[in-house]
């Protein structure tokens, strides 16, 4: 079995555009059929992406000609000096249910009540209405900008001990 190995390039892009010059290199790469594996920009670091091929040649293939790139640094980059940078996917399941009532804690509506109409496990997201309002109006947030107050047929308990 033969072991794959893949390098790591670092390529030079004017700041700010970090995020457009990964969506070219990578539709540069599907559409040359490249090995380029994955495009990552550190979050705070800019001017600089990180381009993981099975080449130089397929890097500087990759981000040739491709607007506000500034090329390929001439040095391969060791993945012990970027490790740092890489967060691990954090797959929180977050144990909400339909018609829970939850706390808004980020946002426009922090710190708002709502209740919750919809599920999305796969983008992560969550509809909601927010209970002081005059109208429900559904409001899509991101599942992790809410925290359960109180479990949809759960009672106030409080109210009946006396």
């Amino acid at each position: 079995m033969e072991q794959q190995t893949t390098q790591i390039f670092a390529v030079r892009t004017t700041a700010n555009r970090e995020e457009q010059v990964i969506d070219f290199i990578s539709s540069n790469a599907k559409k040359k059929k490249l090995e380029v594996y994955s495009l990552m920009h550190p979050h705070g670091m800019r001017g600089y992406i990180f381009v993981e091929a099975k080449s130089r040649l397929d890097a500087e293939q990759a981000a040739f000609k491709v607007p506000y790139a500034r090329g390929v640094l001439p040095n391969q980059i060791d993945y012990v000096e970027i490790e740092h940078m890489l967060e691990p996917a954090k797959k929180v399941e977050l144990n909400i249910q339909k018609h829970d009532i939850v706390e808004i804690i980020a946002g426009p509506f922090k710190r708002e009540q709502a209740k919750i109409s919809r599920i999305d496990k796969t983008k992560e997201e969550v509809v909601v209405e927010l209970l002081e309002a005059a109208v429900p109006i559904p409001i899509t947030i991101r599942m992790d900008s809410v925290k359960v107050v109180r479990r949809a047929g759960d009672e106030v308990k409080e109210e009946r001990e006396e």
